[in-house]
């Protein structure tokens, strides 16, 4: 029977998109195995249709990977993580009798997932957030007090720095009576239980987190499964959010656009497939990036709680456009964003600090601005920040004043940040940085670099058990 590597993402486009991604790494090294893919039913109809539109796109490619869709369910996110565990396991027990399955790769691992096939994590954001879940267990066991309400308390432990505090953990365990709370403090322990953890990321990148997991120092009162560090894993071919056709239209528009402009000279600002702002934020942006004088190229999306596309001449402040059209373009809802992160006109980027976008950056040699919006995207910014050295923080008037979370930036914060980015010392020196962690993620996956050796010690150990 056919040898395979069976890849589980948890409910969510991004989490599909790094499992296919991982699935082409696998076959580029391995081409003797098939891949296949338990697709889960998405938290919403707009991640149903991207999910649907992409796996289509892909069958076109002519890459050897299946899908199977697992039952729809019409639950939480949470819920829904738990119940497909168990969809997962009668998928696994079909696939059985005619495949030999080497592995199960999964981004939602669950105490539900109890199966014979050796089962390993793929850890989707950076290590020093893998380092804060593998730990908090240990966390919870020591206090009684959320996160939230320990404000500037250090999370004082091996793989973190110190002066990263309680209120830069991730978002969905800041208050301990949250449902999130405990389907992460589940999460973490399933980790802990599995064959071994494969992250997104590459250990010059991480040192700090990287080393101490691997000694097992993160999780103190249990065993730490092997850590595979394989990354930079990013979006190889061309990017996939919306219908082909519009799709190839606006990646069209952004290059075509960006092969006029100098080279560096562009700031590009894009907050992800989630990112979004208030009308007033939007109209402070608008105000920040003319003041700047500086190129820029940015994904504009309709305000919180519209599902439409945007009206940009509502949106921007009176005459933006028609101001701005020699230095800048206004995209709508989405752009390649991998595609113009490569382009050699683009010199800085202001990000949501998503973990994919980080890496796209960082592949690519570009210095960033640290705007985080949800999920673990405040931890990351710290460790980008402070740690990586490949960003500087975008500081809203709140969090200047009292320490609070980002609430509104105004326009001459952006236009400080898009400055001190393009143009001051500061960004010249964070360029320099940044290039320098383009070299090191292009030597971890040189013969015998670090990624490279650690894929290969994955492979040996679904091969040899």
């Amino acid at each position: 029977m056919k040898e395979t590597i069976v890849l589980y993402p948890a409910p969510s486009f991004a989490h599909l998109v790094s499992m296919v991604e991982l699935g082409k790494l696998i076959l580029q090294h391995q081409p003797h195995l098939s891949i296949l893919i338990l697709v889960p039913s998405m938290p919403s109809d707009h991640s149903t249709s991207a999910s649907s539109s992409y796996i289509s796109d892909l069958s076109l490619t002519g890459i050897p990977m299946s899908f199977i869709y697992l039952p729809s369910l019409q639950v939480s996110v949470f819920d829904s993580v738990a119940m497909n565990a168990l969809n997962v396991l009668d998928a696994l027990k079909t696939l059985s009798s005619s495949f030999t399955i080497l592995a199960l790769v999964t981004s939602a691992p669950h105490e539900n997932l109890k199966t014979h096939i050796p089962t390993f994590c793929y850890f989707t954001s950076c290590a020093s957030a893998l380092a804060f879940f593998l730990y908090l267990p240990t966390l919870h066991n020591q206090t009684n007090k959320s996160f939230k309400d320990l404000t500037e308390t250090p999370l004082n432990f091996s793989g973190l720095p110190n002066f990263l505090s309680a209120s830069s953990a991730p978002e969905p365990v800041l208050s301990r009576e949250g449902p999130s709370y405990h389907f992460f403090l589940s999460f973490a322990s399933s980790l802990l239980k599995s064959k071994g953890i494969i992250v997104n990321t590459f250990n010059f990148l991480e040192p700090r987190a990287v080393e101490p997991m691997k000694n097992g120092v993160c999780a103190p009162n249990d065993q730490t499964p092997p850590i595979f560090c394989i990354g930079p894993l990013i979006t190889s071919a061309r990017d996939h959010a919306i219908s082909s056709s519009s799709s190839e239209d606006e990646t069209s528009n952004c290059i075509a656009w960006l092969d006029k402009q100098a080279n560096r000279s562009v700031v590009f600002l894009c907050f992800g497939s989630k990112g979004v702002f208030s009308e007033a934020q939007i109209k402070e942006i608008a105000i920040g990036l003319e003041k700047s004088n500086h190129r820029f190229l940015w994904v504009v999306k309709s305000p919180l709680g519209l599902d439409t596309e945007p009206k940009l001449e509502e949106l921007l402040p009176d005459g933006f456009l028609k101001r701005t059209k020699e230095k800048g373009l206004v995209v709508k809802s989405w752009a390649p964003q991998n595609a113009i992160l490569r382009h050699e006109s683009v010199g800085g980027f202001v990000t949501h600090c998503g973990w994919n976008s980080v890496l796209e950056a960082v592949s690519y040699g570009v210095p960033m601005v640290a705007w985080p919006l949800y999920a673990e995207q405040n931890l990351n910014s710290v460790i980008m920040v402070k740690e990586m050295k490949v960003a500087i923080p975008i500081i809203s008037e709140e969090a200047a004043r009292d320490g609070s979370k980002l609430g509104l930036v105004v326009a001459e914060e952006v236009e400080r940040r898009v400055k001190e980015l393009m143009e001051f010392e500061e960004g010249k020196i964070l360029r320099q940085r940044s290039l320098e962690m383009k070299a090191r993620a292009i030597a971890a996956w040189s013969s015998g670099g670090s990624s490279s050796t650690a894929f290969h010690d994955l492979v040996s150990s679904w091969k040899h058990g």
